[in-house]
């Protein structure tokens, strides 16, 4: 036996030298160490404390609370920030109705898995109608995994209400952590978006300048004076559900790395392009899982009295790591990270986890198919939908799943040829929707979807007939589903954030909504078909102007074009597509900018906020305003685009694509 140890040791030895050799790596050796075959699991739970230990991480929660309060790692005694009270290092919270806000402190501990290789443990919660403390009417499971050869931690919650719970809302469900603030800087959520963050206290009025709104600081006097002028706002930091996989902080005079790594979107609401916040200065990093970020109050998470619900949020695992050299260990954490990150999704969903709400892979399904598209306007034959994003959501209307908020989702790209699977599917009742970069409007299809244990649909070849009534006159922007395309102006030099390493997401900057009245101080924009270019002269926010003593006004954009002919007895079509709105109203005119009653409005929309939160696109709307030919002019016309609300500057919409489609009628 001693002889095949020594061989197996031998063996893992040459992988890991290997392994990082190809990856700037960590010290081969030391990881020999922390991977050997005496790292056996431990636990130890007294009345007040439970400790978990693999021999590569110490994990303390409190007893019977379920707060996470410390979490020992090399040399640092915890990663957690030791000044804070114990239910603010490491805990769950849900934000629910206005005087509700629920930490989800727990009352028994159970253990559900103990052997060398792992421990899992639930802190669990009841609620019943005698409680007449400010907690949501919600049963509560907080779950903690450490697993044998794993530098960290693996947590996920199951939550439920019966169905003779009251009535409540849960506008944000979430896990937070309070990191060592003199330890932890540097922070990374992306490729590109990696910094040096200010301290908490560079944000007190001492050191900063509260600017529009209470979230966006101007640090006048921080700590490091290499961020003297710029602008720090937690928004700044937000990514897209699908892109939201891995984020982090490292403590630089250490070599640690602290990451959140989410495996899986399936627990997360608002679908793929949904927005969310990942880290801000405290340090605090962030799991979200339900919010109305990006989506305002039209995201669903009311619960209505007899509403049963449960679900799972997660896992995802908190992973640290270290790097003993001094020179870019910064790249060598992050790059280590998304190596563990692509270990986790290569294991997804999970076969450790023991709960019976969490199906392995056995016990899930698949869905395969091909998605074209059809548009007799561009071509006559049938296109592939290549990188459409396809998935299955809750039952509901066409495009519903982006403000679904209670439910799993599941969602994939199709390949070059538009075909997709979708795959490890939680046993339930889906519908099937989709959306193809290039074409507006949301596909669904006309059928109900049932995922059993194992299963295997083959839906075959879907078609995909997106909105068109007529063949295009001319267009503005890319149906992409965000206002990227469009102009995006340098910021005010006053308010600068070097946010990113490559200078890319410029919409990220704080103040772009003013530099339209920098741009247009008198009269509004003004688009000529066929001489602007949209890229250059099409801002990419319909917003405010500020007038005389910084007062907003309303303002009109003119798109100016000419028609050759025009059809008096036929039906044009503007398809006109929002990539976001903010307490917005649009108003629609043709020839006639005075006309008392707008020929269409969308009425006021939207509470996405997405404006203020540097954002590039909230919720997606599509108007098909069908409109008379006696309307148009042969010769010169001019549609009016009036966004008449105006009482701060984040009232605004931005853009997505429009186009003006002539009669059917006009078509060989």
């Amino acid at each position: 036996m001693e002889k095949v140890e020594n061989r197996r040791q031998l063996v893992l030895w040459v992988m890991i030298e290997l392994s990082l050799f190809l990856s700037d790596g960590i010290s081969a050796r030391k990881l020999l160490k922390d991977n050997g075959s005496d790292n056996r699991v431990r636990l130890q739970i007294s009345h007040r404390h439970v400790v978990i230990d693999n021999g590569l991480v110490e994990v303390t929660i409190e007893n019977p609370t379920g707060y996470l309060i410390g979490v020992k790692y090399k040399d640092m005694q915890n990663v957690l920030e030791s000044r804070n009270t114990n239910h603010n290092k490491g805990y769950w919270d849900i934000v629910g109705d206005e005087d509700v806000y629920d930490k989800l402190e727990t009352k028994h501990v159970e253990v559900i898995t103990q052997t060398d290789d792992l421990v899992e443990l639930s802190f669990t919660k009841k609620w019943n109608s005698r409680n007449h403390d400010k907690t949501l009417p919600l049963n509560v499971q907080k779950r903690f995994i450490v697993r044998r050869g794993i530098p960290g931690l693996y947590m996920y919650g199951i939550f439920e209400r019966e169905e003779d719970f009251p009535e409540a809302h849960m506008y944000q469900i979430r896990i937070a952590f309070k990191l060592k603030e003199n330890k932890f800087r540097f922070m990374a959520v992306s490729d590109t978006i990696q910094r040096i963050m200010p301290r908490s206290e560079d944000r007190d009025e001492r050191h900063s300048q509260t600017l529009g709104f209470k979230e966006a600081v101007l640090l006048t006097n921080p700590s490091n004076p290499s961020l003297k002028g710029e602008v720090d706002d937690k928004y700044q930091y937000s990514a897209e559900n699908k892109d939201n996989k891995l984020n982090g902080w490292i403590s630089e005079d250490d070599g640690v790395g602290f990451w959140i790594i989410t495996p899986s979107n399936e627990f997360r609401t608002g679908g793929p392009h949904k927005q969310d916040l990942t880290s801000h200065v405290g340090p605090t990093a962030l799991s979200m899982f339900v919010s109305t970020h990006y989506t305002g109050s039209e995201i669903d998470t009311f619960y209505k009295q007899g509403e049963a619900w449960k679900k799972v949020f997660g896992p995802v695992l908190i992973y640290l790591n270290s790097a003993s050299s001094k020179d870019d260990h910064n790249k060598i954490l992050w790059n280590d990270a998304k190596r563990q990150l692509s270990e986790e999704i290569e294991s997804w969903p999970y076969n450790f986890a023991r709960s019976e709400d969490f199906p392995h892979s056995e016990q899930r399904g698949q869905v395969n198919g091909q998605l074209l598209v059809q548009d007799r306007y561009m071509v006559r034959e049938l296109m592939h939908a290549k990188s459409a994003f396809v998935g299955l959501a809750a039952p509901g209307d066409a495009g519903s799943w982006q403000t679904e908020g209670k439910g799993y989702q599941f969602w994939t790209q199709t390949d070059n040829i538009g075909r997709f699977s979708i795959k490890n599917v939680r046993p339930g009742k889906y519908n099937l929707y989709a959306w193809v970069h290039g074409f507006i409007g949301n596909y669904k299809l006309d059928l109900n979807i049932t995922i059993q244990p194992g299963n295997k649909i083959e839906l075959g070849t879907l078609i995909y007939d997106p909105p068109r009534n007529g063949p295009t006159l001319w267009e503005i922007g890319v149906p992409d589903r965000t206002a990227a395309e469009f102009f995006i102006p340098e910021p005010n030099p006053q308010f600068m954030n070097s946010i990113t390493k490559d200078g890319s997401d410029k919409f990220r900057q704080y103040g772009l909504w003013d530099r339209y009245s920098d741009i247009y101080p008198e009269g509004d924009l003004v688009y000529t078909v066929g001489t602007s270019n949209y890229s250059r002269d099409w801002f990419f926010a319909h917003v405010p102007r500020i007038v005389a003593n910084s007062t907003n006004r309303a303002t009109t954009w003119q798109i100016k074009y000419n028609l050759e002919e025009v059809n008096e007895h036929g039906t044009y079509t503007l398809q006109l597509a929002l990539a976001a709105a903010s307490y917005a109203e649009v108003q629609v005119r043709f020839n006639n900018p005075d006309a008392r009653r707008p020929y269409f409005t969308t009425k006021r929309i939207g509470y996405d906020n997405v404006v203020a939160r540097h954002g590039i696109h909230g919720l997606y709307r599509l108007y098909s305003i069908k409109v008379p030919g006696y309307s148009f002019r042969q010769g010169d016309n001019t549609i009016y685009l009036t966004q008449t609300r105006s009482q701060s500057s984040f009232e605004a919409v931005m853009y997505d694509y429009i186009r003006l489609e002539g009669p059917s009628s006009l078509v060989n």
